[in-house]
């Protein structure tokens, strides 16, 4: 992965200060994250843009006739720019490290929670508030994933911290302490 970084890092990082001269930073955030839903939900879009094939001018044309209303001009100037160099198959690779340096210039933690069902909202609030205590930040961003085979509860990953509060998860450490005795 890190070749891919290497790659995505100076396309993200020119956005990230595009975005932030033109005060669109918290949008553009906002329109990659849905971008990136498109992205990866559409292996034909992402099959036709990655084909040699079609040329640059025609990739380029069939972006802004998908997405050209609906994105700011920085974020649609950045899918031209990696279709004029062939680089569009890393569009989600140069979203993912935008949202990240995003997060960090606005002290944002994102928590990858995995649940055995969906939270509530009430739940989490109540999740909101205590990984806030945890990261010591002032906003946290889920990223919210739901596996039955998890019995009960939830599992919280921030950053290189985990905090496992499944029943399975309560099971194998049973299991475990059982097993050393």
């Amino acid at each position: 992965m890190p070749l891919l970084n290497t790659l995505a890092s100076p396309y993200a990082e020119a956005l990230l200060q595009v975005t932030e001269s033109r005060k669109e930073t918290d949008t553009v955030a906002a329109q990659a994250k849905e971008l990136l839903e498109i992205w990866n939900a559409s292996s034909d879009l992402r099959e036709a843009m990655a084909s040699p094939v079609l040329e640059p001018e025609a990739k380029k044309s069939a972006l802004t006739g998908l997405f050209g209303s609906q994105l700011c001009d920085s974020l649609l100037n950045l899918l031209k720019l990696l279709a004029d160099r062939q680089r569009i198959a890393v569009l989600d690779a140069v979203l993912l490290r935008y949202l990240e340096l995003y997060r960090q210039m606005r002290n944002i933690t994102l928590a990858r929670v995995t649940s055995a069902t969906p939270l509530s909202e009430d739940q989490q609030a109540q999740l909101n508030a205590r990984v806030k205590t945890i990261a010591g930040t002032q906003a946290v961003e889920f990223d919210l994933s739901v596996d039955p085979s998890l019995i009960g509860g939830f599992i919280v990953s921030l950053e290189s911290q985990v905090i496992d509060a499944s029943l399975a998860g309560q099971v194998r450490r049973l299991g475990l302490s059982l097993a050393r005795v």
